[in-house]
């Protein structure tokens, strides 16, 4: 029998998310390829702070930035961060769409 072990995250859209969602087949160079293996997942192998350590992080800040972009992360997540900012700091928050440009001062 074979096995494929993930470890970490699998961002949604991703090969490894399919995999990890137990789909019967996984789209590989433009061809579905069905999954014959036991699926196994690995946590606690993130580089990413989770929530509350990126609430500490932003703490210690004497001054708020003029703005803050969420521009990392998985859309309803990115939503409920940049809330929890603006809500806990008063902070202006913005997440950008892909390709949008920010003139920064």
């Amino acid at each position: 029998k074979n096995t494929v072990l993930l470890m970490g995250y699998q961002a949604e859209g991703t090969r490894g998310r399919t995999i990890m969602d137990k789909k019967e087949t996984v789209k590989i160079h433009g061809r579905e390829v069905p999954i014959n293996a036991q699926i196994e997942m690995i946590d606690g192998f993130s580089g990413h702070a989770d929530y509350n350590e990126m609430l500490a992080w932003l703490m210690p800040f004497n001054k708020p930035p003029r703005n803050t972009f969420m521009v990392h992360g998985e859309e309803e997540a990115s939503r409920s961060m940049a809330e929890k900012i603006k809500q806990t700091y008063n902070w202006n928050v913005t997440i950008p769409t892909f390709g949008e440009s920010f003139e920064l001062e």
